[in-house]
């Protein structure tokens, strides 16, 4: 009888730790570390990154550099390592390339990255990607680049945060998730065109990228709101990923999602305008979020004073609630259209 007893004992112990163990590693539901995404924090950054210390972040300028010091400062403090395969935090990024297809006397620059390795399948790679240069200084003046793109900046910084929080309690992503900052946007996309043309994991282990670029910001068309965000691309090459976004913004965060930007018709051709369109090209599902342009689009006074914290923070945890989701899915995004 006593070892009966001591056998079912043991039986009910190894059971609890058994369900212990499939809690921990349940990521079902990522609410708990969209409370790590921090408005505060947010704001912090991005008063750093768009201050007139960068310069205005100019593609290989000492501005942009200074900047892409910063970022790095952060994502070690958050204990977030560069990518397996890599040597640093950079990049490298030749003159001779960014300037091969209409030579504008570009530096030497660099893609920023960091990275998560999944937990149960660290060969697929998640993609989430924003450029960090702008456009410099004209007239004497710096052209700060808050929402474009410091908004998309500090958000990949801060989902990145989210994301090592999870990890370090034993939640981490089951698939690898590669935080891609890149130069030469303003130039012609150049810094994607060059990853996604050398990429460091295997394009076809590329499951998606999400992409953020201006999202700190209203426009005219949503006056009286800044509860929405226009997404961009998601259904050109997966009905899934257009799924998963609809169903994670519904679930979580109940933001207005605006598709007028998607058509393949509207004259403004966003989807081809931002770093998205570079994995796209290469067959890969990808989404663009962004806020629309205002009248401080490319102008000086793009400031950090002038961005709506509140909506940049709920946009950050919208992208953030998808990538979790594509992250830790059972099967990647599938590409079901051309």
């Amino acid at each position: 009888m006593k070892k009966l007893l001591l056998l079912l004992l043991i039986a009910s112990a190894y059971s609890c730790k058994t369900a212990q163990t499939t809690a921990s590693k349940d990521n079902s539901d990522p609410t708990k570390y969209v409370k790590a995404i921090s408005e505060k924090d947010l704001k912090k950054m991005l008063y750093t990154i768009a201050s007139d210390e960068m310069e205005g972040r100019e593609t290989g300028s000492p501005g942009q550099k200074k900047a892409g010091l910063y970022m790095i400062e952060q994502y070690k403090k958050s204990g977030i390592s560069f990518p397996k395969g890599a040597s640093d935090y950079y990049q490298h990024i030749p003159a001779a390339f960014l300037n091969a297809r209409r030579n504008e006397n570009l530096p030497d620059s660099e893609n920023i990255w960091a990275y998560i390795e999944g937990s149960e399948k660290p060969n697929e790679i998640l993609v989430i990607s924003a450029h960090y240069d702008h456009v410099g200084i004209k007239d004497g003046e710096v052209y700060n680049g808050a929402d474009d793109d410091g908004s998309g900046t500090v958000a990949v910084m801060e989902m990145a945060k989210a994301f090592a929080k999870a990890k370090k309690q034993g939640r981490g992503p089951k698939r690898s998730i590669l935080f891609l900052h890149v130069t030469g946007e303003e130039h012609g996309l150049h810094g994607s065109r060059f990853y996604s043309e050398n990429p460091l994991f295997p394009i076809a282990n590329t499951i998606a990228d999400i992409n953020i670029d201006m999202i700190g910001r209203r426009d005219v068309e949503h006056a009286n709101t800044n509860n929405y965000v226009y997404v961009i691309g998601a259904d050109r090459l997966s009905s899934d990923l257009h799924n998963a976004v609809v169903a994670q913004n519904e679930k979580y965060i109940k933001m207005d999602l605006d598709f007028k930007f998607n058509d393949p018709k509207d004259p403004n051709h966003f989807y081809e305008r931002s770093d998205h369109y570079n994995f796209a090209k290469h067959g890969i599902p990808s989404i663009f979020f962004f806020n629309g342009v205002h009248e401080d689009y490319h102008g000086k006074d793009d400031t950090p004073e002038k961005i709506e914290y509140d909506a940049l923070t709920k946009r950050t945890k919208l992208a953030f609630v998808l990538a979790w989701d594509l992250a830790n899915r059972e099967n990647r995004p599938v590409v079901d259209k051309k």
